[in-house]
């Protein structure tokens, strides 16, 4: 067949394609479809307030001031919010097809164009998301996506090159973190770092008052498990099997322990899959064989191409397409050739942390939580409807995820991400806030699409007179605290972070004649 490789090449070309990562490659392909519909269903509900026409940080003046170069996305050819709705939709569509199996009963370049519409689609998003979209798992999503998409279909074996660029990059993920604690925070080395981040995190959730009152020694013991887990068991994924599947268990149950104990949006959801993608199909059929799963349970997990029905090449494999071959050794070669920048930096004492490297943010580096903070502050947003409001006059709005009213339970939130709630947490640590002049703006216009990003209003739609910033020091109840008032949370008032302002005439000015 002229389109395929012929049977009789070289047994060196053995490795090429397989049908030892069927599981794997089914996983990789669903979980990130799942995860590309979950983030652009976020941009329907979150970019248009955020950065849209009349958003906070908006698109049309970003792409004004930058250059295509610093980040292309199809917004810069033109935005609208319409368009922006349009390229959303056909996102969340997109990404549940892959979940129902859809691209994956076509031939290979089917799944490889719906990802790649996938990751430009959502590159784009991120290359005008200015700060709202500056974390380190919207380039890990961009980055997976491109990958996931030469992974073939059913009709054809898996590249094992592709797996193998899956573990490079879990290796990346995982070991940067680990990298970038050791070589930050004093506390990661002395081991007391836990007793801290479950009460300091960005969003707190369910479990997180539990966690931080756990013992001491667990906390030392979790910190020296985060180092086990990322500085030495990464170099596992470099080995043969089974060392990559067991490496893959660590890192789910670590995964794991921080879904059940924080809200990281779709971080730990997208290493998880990450690392199932590693795992191969005799290690699944194995752990079948364990729960007593017909067929060792690799008929039941597997989407294969041994159930596809072609012919077979020398290794057992489909016979692989010419065209795929070239397809996925030229990215092969192109990922190889991206990756010098981000090794480099894994080996520097100067490390950076969730840096790209290029614009189209293809091979990236990772990391976070090099320093923990100590105290919890809390930027609280008040509100008055009264001309000259006493020190009971101001109502405070609530937000969705992060810490408000101290009798709240933090709420489980994630793989969604809240993106003004996470800004909020950065506010207190100094980072830029002139996003948040715009946000205080918004709300004494009682702009609706602004109002939709809280959990409450508690003005009713109606304008306020003046809004103000007050800082809280926050902590966590002590068990006899919680038993005795229902609280999760203490806070203490430390000062006003921005005085009151008002809205006249379309300009903000002091209002401190309102407080």
């Amino acid at each position: 067949m002229a389109d395929t490789l012929p049977a009789v090449l070289p047994d060196w070309l053995g490795w090429w394609s397989s049908t030892d990562y069927d599981v794997a490659r089914t996983l990789l392909q669903r979980g990130f479809g799942a995860l590309y519909a979950l983030a652009f269903w976020g941009a329907l509900r979150q970019f248009r307030p955020l950065l849209g026409e009349h958003g906070i940080a908006t698109v049309p003046r970003f792409v004004q001031r930058t250059h295509w170069r610093d980040g292309p996305s199809l917004f810069r050819l033109r935005y609208s919010d319409r368009l922006l709705v349009t390229v959303a939709w056909c996102g969340v569509l997109l990404g549940v097809s892959v979940v129902v199996g859809l691209p994956q009963a076509g031939p290979w370049w089917v799944p490889a164009l719906v990802f790649l519409v996938l990751w430009w689609c959502y590159l784009s998003l991120v290359n005008v998301g200015q700060t709202f979209y500056a974390f380190g798992w919207e380039t890990l999503l961009c980055e997976a996506g491109f990958l996931v998409a030469f992974l073939g279909s059913d009709a054809v074996g898996v590249p094992l090159v592709t797996i193998l660029a899956v573990r490079w990059l879990l290796f990346r993920l995982e070991h940067g973190a680990g990298l970038i604690k050791w070589r930050g925070d004093r506390a990661w080395r002395d081991l007391t770092a836990l007793y801290y981040h479950h009460e300091t995190q960005p969003l707190p959730g369910p479990f997180s008052w539990h966690a931080h009152h756990l013992p001491r020694w667990w906390h030392r013991f979790e910190v020296v498990g985060t180092h086990v887990s990322q500085l030495l068991v990464p170099y596992l994924l470099f080995l043969p099997q089974p060392f990559p599947s067991v490496a893959a268990a660590v890192f789910v149950l670590t995964q794991g322990w921080l879904v059940l104990t924080g809200n990281f949006a779709w971080l730990n959801w997208a290493t998880i899959v990450l690392a199932l993608g590693v795992v191969d199909d005799g290690t699944w059929a194995w752990l079948g064989g364990l729960v007593g799963l017909p067929d060792g349970g690799a008929g039941a997990a597997g989407v294969g191409a041994r159930a596809a029905g072609v012919g077979a090449g020398a290794a057992g494999a489909p016979l692989a397409p010419l065209a795929f071959v070239i397809a996925v050794s030229a990215v092969a070669l192109l990922l190889l050739v991206l990756s010098v920048r981000p090794a480099l930096n894994l080996a520097s004492r100067n490390q950076r942390m969730n840096a790209s490297f290029e614009p189209f943010r293809l091979v990236n580096a990772y990391g976070a939580f090099g320093s923990v903070t100590r105290h919890r502050d809390e930027v609280a947003v008040e509100g008055t409807l009264d001309q000259d409001p006493g020190p009971g006059g101001w109502t405070e709005y609530e937000f969705r995820g992060k810490p408000g009213p101290t009798d709240r339970r933090p709420p489980q939130v994630a793989p969604y991400h809240l993106r003004l709630d996470w800004l909020m947490w950065f506010l207190p640590l100094g980072h830029s806030s002139r996003w948040f002049t715009v946000f205080l703006r918004r709300l004494l216009e009682a702009d609706p699409a602004t109002l939709r990003l809280l959990r409450h209003d508690p003005f009713g739609g109606r304008r306020p007179v003046a809004v103000r910033a007050v800082l809280y020091r926050y902590r966590y109840t002590t068990p006899d605290e919680r038993r005795r008032t229902g609280d999760w949370w203490v806070r203490q008032r430390l000062h006003l972070a921005v005085d009151p302002v008002r809205l006249v005439d379309g300009q903000l000015v002091d209002g401190r004649a309102a407080g």
